[in-house]
């Protein structure tokens, strides 16, 4: 779709948030250029690819998906959205397995999983616009002129009419608070709940009994793991024979107290934890930790009206799940809702209901 009035846009991050709002607005017909410090794209929804010489002294790489487990819709449209992108082949349905005894899934028995990866999602929705990987925007520069963005003090070449940010609030506070510091306050502030995350590549049990307890997902109520998922389960995943993939999350209050804690520390207390979990020690072929900082906001549902932020008169503007949420849905209610006040600013409000339908 072409306009009339359209705009060269920075999305700050490439996660389901920067993905969405990028797509929206490029569907709009707008000139939209994506930056993300990774080398590739899905923020939280990530893979982890992993590479070993195994017991053979082969080569050996698989890959586990280490950030969201997957996402449930609560609302009409990001339930309009989740369809669409089940049509497309761009998710799958997951009902997994749970273990006696665990909590149950959020929003319901079946997860929307991204196939083949986590990360597919948002690569879908970034595949009709410009990207940048590996450049963090440590800066950005407002001028008579238009917007800038900067890494290691050395400016981007491309004007812009907007700057949008969708990145944790710990990381857009200082990118705001030249110019909006009601807000970089506020983003500074922003509750995040931090996750220690294992993954690896186990050997399966060869003599197990017949009646042993198989499953998928446990979520346990009590103890430091908060989930803990057979990898290779789940929908689009290679299964190897004689191989168990697992990724275990740990619990918000666990991962805090030992936040600052080293990996090899972490991942020992967390293989215990998994064995405890499994009843039998776990046999590794291959297993690393990875620190999740700002993994999920802190619910505050009802805490603010406030879907994103724009400042119509900068061309700043602010989205992700932290806006009263926490999970993929509220990440992309916030995106949308960003495109449409951008869009409102362009004089484009008809291209609107149209970009919300961004599985095409």
């Amino acid at each position: 779709m072409k306009t009339s009035n359209a705009q060269q846009v920075a999305v700050i991050g490439a996660g389901i948030a920067g993905a969405t709002c990028a797509r929206a607005l490029t569907q709009a017909g707008h000139a939209v250029h994506v930056f993300d410090k990774s080398r590739g794209p899905g923020g939280r929804l990530a893979t982890r690819r992993l590479e070993w010489v195994d017991r053979q002294g082969q080569a050996s790489t698989t890959r586990l998906d280490h950030g969201a487990v997957g996402f449930t819709a609560r609302s009409e449209v990001f339930q309009t959205f989740a369809d669409n992108a089940l049509h497309a082949g761009w998710v799958a349905l997951w009902s997994p397995v749970l273990a006696s005894g665990s909590l149950p899934l959020d929003g319901g028995p079946r997860l929307h999983v991204p196939v083949p990866d986590m990360p597919e999602l948002c690569r879908r929705l970034l595949d009709r616009g410009a990207v940048t990987w590996s450049y963090a925007v440590d800066g950005v520069h407002k001028s008579p002129l238009g917007w800038q963005v900067s890494t290691a003090g050395k400016r981007h070449g491309t004007l812009f009419d907007a700057v949008l940010l969708a990145v944790p609030p710990a990381q857009a506070a200082p990118l705001l608070s030249p110019y909006r510091r009601d807000w970089a306050r506020r983003a500074s502030v922003a509750p995040m709940q931090p996750c220690w995350t294992l993954m690896g590549v186990a050997s399966e049990p060869e003599h197990e009994p017949v009646d042993a307890e198989r499953w998928d997902v446990s979520r346990p109520p009590t103890g430091p793991l908060a989930w803990v998922m057979r990898n290779d389960a789940r929908p689009g995943r290679a299964r190897v024979p004689g191989q168990a993939h697992w990724v275990v999350h740990a619990r918000a209050g666990w991962s805090r107290r030992h936040l600052e804690q080293t990996p090899e520390w972490v991942q020992q207390q967390l293989q215990a934890a998994l064995a405890d979990c499994l009843g039998r020690p776990v046999d590794w072929h291959h297993r690393v930790v990875h620190r999740w900082r700002y993994a999920l906001p802190l619910a505050q549902r009802g805490a603010s009206a406030e879907p994103c932020w724009w400042d119509a008169s900068l061309g700043l503007g602010v989205c992700g799940d932290f806006f009263g949420g926490s999970g993929v849905e509220d990440a992309w209610l916030s995106a949308q809702s960003l495109a449409r006040a951008l869009l409102q600013r362009a004089g484009d409000t008809a291209a609107y209901p149209e970009a919300r339908r961004i599985v095409a």
